[in-house]
């Protein structure tokens, strides 16, 4: 009785068990990057999709969304990743601090810094994004080179193209 208890119990936490905060980190191959924030991992013979934590990308009909989602393919594609769960998004998503699992290096933040994405300051104050972020709009990295009326954060464009 004991034992059936107990596997009642595992199966359903099991069932109930949200990716979100505390989950544990886990390594996972990178599969299709979608854009300059979401891409799928594999995972044995699951395929899981993540969104990277506390960075925006432009959409894909805005300037800069091609760009972004290539640099993204560059420094991720086909590696090996460090998934950092923050929590789970209204897709379904993982939403994550992402490392490459060789050199630790943190995607999310190095996104930011190339300029190919926003910091999403509704989600996050985090100082290491912020830091990039800033470093990004001096040396007018990736998209803040482009003229001022293309640089249209992709919060501000969702809300107009809806």
């Amino acid at each position: 009785m004991r034992l059936f208890i107990a596997c009642s119990a595992f199966l359903l936490l099991s069932a109930c068990w949200d990716a979100g905060a505390g989950a544990p980190v886990f390594e996972a191959r990178t599969g299709i990057v979608y854009d300059g924030d979401s891409f799928l991992v594999k995972r044995g013979r699951n395929e899981i999709e993540i969104r990277l934590y506390g960075i925006d990308a432009p959409e894909k009909a805005q300037p800069w969304s091609a760009e972004a989602r290539k640099a993204l393919d560059k420094l991720i594609g086909g590696r090996m990743l460090r998934i950092d769960p923050v929590e789970t998004d209204r897709y379904d998503r993982i939403v994550a601090r992402v490392y490459r699992a060789d050199d630790d290096l943190y995607v999310n933040a190095e996104m930011i810094r190339q300029g190919h994405a926003w910091v999403y300051r509704r989600y996050t104050d985090e100082r290491k994004l912020l830091a990039s972020e800033k470093l990004a709009r001096r040396d007018d990295a990736g998209l803040w080179g482009l003229p001022g009326q293309q640089r249209q954060p992709p919060w501000d464009w969702r809300a107009e193209h809806p």
